[in-house]
């Protein structure tokens, strides 16, 4: 059985640990949010596939074409309000693989 445990470190506060760099780090922020941006709207998508886009207030096939769009910026939304906790653990690993020795 593998080990799943979270070191204590991984665990402390983003804000709380040391950084080298103000603007790498902002890049990396920006990198772990578009990337629990992107997996949020992939776990979003399969909630509006059965949806019908007929009706008197359905979009019709054009509706259906830019759903993709729609699910993308309630993603980006949901990540910009606070987000599912990903982007902190994404960039702690990155910041982590960064301090190795290459």
């Amino acid at each position: 059985m593998s080990d799943l445990s979270v070191p204590a470190a991984l665990l402390q506060p983003l804000a709380d640990r040391p950084v080298a760099s103000t603007a790498a780090t902002a890049r990396t922020r920006e990198t772990a949010e578009a990337f629990e941006a992107s997996f949020v709207s992939q776990m979003l998508k399969p909630m509006f596939e059965g949806l019908s886009t007929d009706g008197p207030f359905g979009g019709g096939e054009a509706e259906s074409t830019w759903r993709g769009f729609l699910v993308d910026a309630m993603a980006k939304q949901t990540v910009k309000a606070g987000g599912i906790g990903l982007a902190d653990r994404v960039m702690a690993e990155m910041l982590k693989m960064q301090e190795q020795p290459a």
